[in-house]
Parts: structure tokens; sequence; C-alpha cells
């Protein structure tokens, strides 16, 4: 090939190459700018979009199993058993809360927004919303708190939790004792018991 036609060959293939990668920046060079005003003007998000947790305490019986799900253990729950006069009410789906839930936090700076936490809620409480504005300064601040106990609710839920242990504790230390003095009181018949008395004559077989 004559080396001036490869030459300018090549210049037309690297003008022709170009032209076919700025096809779509020549075309927004003549099309309006649309800028979002933001934060004025804000963005749809999709309907399943995943961002900050929320949880609905009212429907929260303390099952532990977000907790469980959680792969970089962000949630932090604590239980404390309710008494039999101890009325918590119902969820919304009609199921008897048995559990005080003294501490509900999630650390919503380890959370990688995986939605694992949401599906095995038996009542569904805990939902990720559509909240994605809350950058904070101090990392503390990013620890959320869902509990609705008062300090002095959650000491007298630990202080009848305590006496009802110790109750039963008790109670199982009687019956077991009781069991042990029948025991004993039945063997102690069994050996005053008076022996058939044994004929001398008798061969042993």
């Amino acid at each position: 090939m004559n080396p001036v036609s490869e030459y300018f060959g090549d210049i037309y293939r690297g003008i022709k190459t170009a032209t076919v990668g700025m096809r779509i920046t020549f075309k927004h060079l003549f099309t309006k700018a649309v800028t979002i005003q933001y934060p004025t003007v804000k963005m749809k998000l999709p309907e399943r979009a995943r961002n900050r947790l929320y949880v609905n305490m009212d429907d929260c019986i303390g099952c532990d199993q977000c907790s469980m799900a959680c792969p970089v253990d962000c949630i932090y729950i604590e239980t404390i058993k309710s008494t039999p006069e101890d009325n918590l009410g119902t969820t919304s789906t009609g199921q008897k809360k048995r559990l005080h839930v003294p501490v509900f936090d999630i650390d919503i700076a380890k959370c990688c927004y995986c939605g694992l936490c949401v599906y095995p809620c038996p009542t569904e409480c805990i939902k990720m919303t559509d909240v994605y504005e809350f950058s904070e300064f101090d990392r503390h601040n990013l620890i959320y708190s869902f509990s609705t106990m008062s300090p002095a609710e959650i000491e007298t839920a630990r202080v009848k939790a305590k006496k009802m242990e110790e109750e039963a504790a008790a109670k199982k230390a009687a019956a077991a004792a009781a069991a042990k003095a029948a025991a004993e009181a039945k063997a102690a018949a069994q050996a005053q018991q008076p022996q058939p008395p044994t004929d001398p004559q008798q061969k042993p077989e």
C-alpha cells in the first residue's frame, strides 16, 4: 500500500473514531440542561428503596429475630420477662406481648442497608424507610434508640422479674426437697417392714 494513502487513511479512521465516541457529547451540547435544585427539589425514590431503619415499638415483641439476621451486628436488643400481673398489650396483628424491651438500638453507621432484618420480623415492626439525609459530625448520633421505656419503668420491670425468678427458684427448691423427703420416708417405711421368716429345713434349690 502506498505510504501516503496509508498515512491519510489512519488520519481519517482516527477522526471517524473520535466522532463516533463524541456523538452523545455533541448531542447534549444542543440540549437544554436540567438541574435539580437540591435540597428544595428532590428526586422521587423508588418504592422499595432501602435507607434508614425505623422500628414501631408498639408492635415489637422482643423476639430478637432481626438482630440475629443482621450480618454486621448493628442491632442491639435487651429484654425483660414480664410478670403475670403485667399487661403489655397486643400488637397490631393481635399477638400478645410478653417481654419488656428496655433497649432497642440500631447503629446506622454500621448498617449495610441489606434489608435482611425486615423479613424475619413476625410483626413487621421494623422496616426500611425512604429517609436518606441523616449525616452527622459525631458518629454516636447515628445510634438510634427506639425503646419507649423510661429508666424508672426499666428498673421496676427488672425488680419484678428478679423477684419472680427468686420465687420460682424457691418453689422449685421446695418441690425438690418435698420429693426427696417423700422418697426418704418411703425408703424408711420399707426398711421397717418385718421380713418373712425363713424355714431352716427348706433346702436350697
